[in-house]
């Protein structure tokens, strides 16, 4: 499907409205993302183009729900000509190439930054904004269960070591920041993975403080056989409204990232998470 003229019409315009300059107090680091791609080669650097188009639109806004628009995928297609600056890291660097495949199916991370005015152009055409709201830090409180293995995922714990990890990538990719408690703090709150759903709202609060964060994201996190994957809880307090949100049989990395973007669509005002 061609991208409707209108459309390029409302980007052209939004652009020359911008005049040269994104929207005040966005700072520009939110304008660029990193893919995996295979290769240097223009076919795969089209794709990690649009990867990261989709990733920075939803970085710079706040709003996961531009995903789901139609006119968001025709504009992706042609992401490069939004593009000012890329750059390659072999993510296999110091490896000598030991097969005949070369170095075209290498996999490289395509750092892509994208000119500012012209994105913020798209959310324009789009119906959205640049969030320029201050990003408040997350401790995020989560309890897991798979099966007979239950914990809270903390700090220093050692369970859930590769959630930690999925969890700092999912907060690099919208820029949110986000900290777990440790052990200590939590105990300290009386947070276990029989009481995280009954804790005070008030215990949270202080234990978030305590993280060296603003907010608490608590959520759970149980396996289920029969979703074929996790079921993952958030709730999240902004502006005396608590919200809400689940996904179901999805990957632990999924879920993070369902986490991390719901509380961008709350805290950028984009409203309650689907």
């Amino acid at each position: 499907m061609r991208v409707p003229r209108a459309l390029f019409a409302a980007l052209a315009l939004a652009t020359a409205a911008a005049g040269g300059a994104h929207a005040a107090g966005a700072p520009v680091a939110l304008y660029q993302a990193k893919p995996i791609v295979t290769g240097t080669g223009e076919t795969n650097r089209r794709i990690g183009f649009a990867l990261a188009f989709e990733d920075v639109l939803v970085k710079v806004s706040g709003d996961p729900r531009l995903l789901n628009d139609p006119r968001v995928a025709d504009l992706a297609k042609d992401a490069g000509s939004l593009v000012a600056e890329f750059r390659y890291r072999d993510r296999m660097e110091g490896i000598p190439i030991h097969d005949e495949q070369g170095s075209h199916d290498r996999p490289h991370d395509l750092t892509t930054i994208f000119a500012p005015e012209k994105i913020d152009a798209v959310l324009a055409s789009l119906g959205s904004r640049p969030w320029t709201g201050a990003r408040p830090t997350i401790a995020v409180i989560l309890g897991v269960t798979n099966g007979e293995r239950k914990f809270i995922l903390a700090s220093d714990g050692e369970r859930g070591i590769d959630m930690r990890d999925s969890l700092a990538s999912a907060s690099l990719k919208v820029a949110i920041p986000a900290v777990l408690p440790n052990t200590a703090a939590l105990a300290s709150a009386g947070v276990s993975e029989a009481t995280i759903g009954s804790v005070e709202p008030g215990a949270l609060d202080a234990l978030a403080k305590a993280a060296g964060a603003e907010r608490a994201l608590v959520g759970t996190l149980v396996w289920s056989d029969a979703e074929l994957g996790w079921i993952a809880d958030w709730t999240i307090a902004s502006e005396g409204k608590t919200y809400r949100w689940e996904v179901r049989g999805v990957s632990f990395d999924d879920a993070f990232r369902n986490a991390i973007r719901g509380v961008a669509q709350v805290l950028s005002g984009n409203g309650q998470p689907e």
